[in-house]
Parts: C-alpha cells; sequence; structure tokens
C-alpha cells in the first residue's frame, strides 16, 4: 500500500480532502497530513472538516513518500508562495511518482513549473493559467496523464477523481 502525502493548510476544500483522504485509507494506503508545523489544526473553508497535521514540511523528505495529494480551495494558493512547497510537490513530478490534484491543486504544479506537456484539467478559473503554464488542458472530470497525474476541477467530480487515483495507486 502507498504513503501518501497531503500537502494542506487552511481554507482547503473540506470534501476535496475528506472524501478522497476516506478513499484512499478504506483501499488501505496511509495518508500523512503536511503544513508548516506539524500538531497544528486547519480549517476548510467551508468550516466543516478540521484537521490536526501530522508533520512539518521541514520534518519530511519526499523521498520517503509514494504519492503526493493536493486537495482544492484557497489551501495550494497559500502553500506555492512556500518555496519548501514547491520543491516538495516538483520532486514527486520529476520522479514520476503519482501526484492527484483536484480543483486549485494544480496551482501547485504550475508553480513548480511541471505542468508542460502535460494533460490535466483544473477549476475553471485556473485552467486559463494551466494553459499558460503549458498544459494541454482537458475540460473534463477526470484526466488521467502517463499513469502518473492525475486531476480533476471541482467538488462534483470526486468520485471520478477517487476512481482513477485508485488505479494509478494500484
Amino acid at each position: 500500500m502507498s504513503k501518501i502525502a497531503c500537502v494542506l493548510t487552511d481554507m482547503f476544500e473540506d470534501v476535496e480532502y475528506t472524501d478522497p483522504a476516506k478513499a484512499f485509507k478504506d483501499e488501505g494506503h496511509e495518508v500523512v497530513t503536511i503544513e508548516k508545523e506539524a500538531g497544528k489544526q486547519v480549517t476548510g473553508k467551508q468550516g466543516e472538516a478540521k484537521v490536526t497535521i501530522d508533520k512539518g514540511i521541514d520534518d519530511v523528505n519526499p523521498s520517503d513518500f509514494d504519492a503526493l495529494f493536493i486537495p482544492g480551495g484557497f489551501s495550494p494558493d497559500q502553500l506555492r508562495a512556500d518555496e519548501r512547497f514547491v520543491s516538495f510537490a516538483k520532486h514527486f513530478m520529476d520522479e514520476k511518482k503519482p501526484v492527484m490534484a483536484i480543483c486549485h491543486g494544480p496551482q501547485l504544479l504550475i508553480t513548480a513549473k511541471k505542468l508542460e506537456g502535460r494533460q490535466a484539467t483544473g477549476f475553471k478559473s485556473i485552467q486559463v493559467d494551466m494553459e499558460y503554464a503549458g498544459a494541454d488542458l482537458k475540460d473534463q472530470e477526470v484526466v488521467v496523464c502517463q499513469n502518473q497525474l492525475v486531476t480533476s476541477r471541482q467538488p462534483d467530480d470526486i468520485p471520478a477523481f477517487n476512481r482513477e487515483s485508485l488505479k494509478v495507486l494500484a
């Protein structure tokens, strides 16, 4: 089973973390939440989900993980202002490890300059940014590129996102 790094901070889209994390755990995968500091509690933008962070970014090595999960909301935009999270995400793309990003999640990959030539999708408001970053943008519920990168647009796409993410992790 895979050890999945999940980068997360306040204002994440609640169901874009809770639903995939539950699906991953139900299949036996381990999900480790990572933020600036371990033990901090972060809250989803709907106020429904509260998550206690497992590890601080300075306490983890991307080599210790099999996959990366980036929920959407305002969380990815905040995280991409911190070079440590950008470098962390870049590692997974460089090493061709599974990366699952939903909604605004691809913003972290845009900043890491890792979407060029990759088929992907994201929330409507970041699709032009993704195109500028060189992504081959597809407006569909889930896009799987090279059996590594799984992207979806919005909460309605979660069932397809979970299904294809679990296939890539298998």
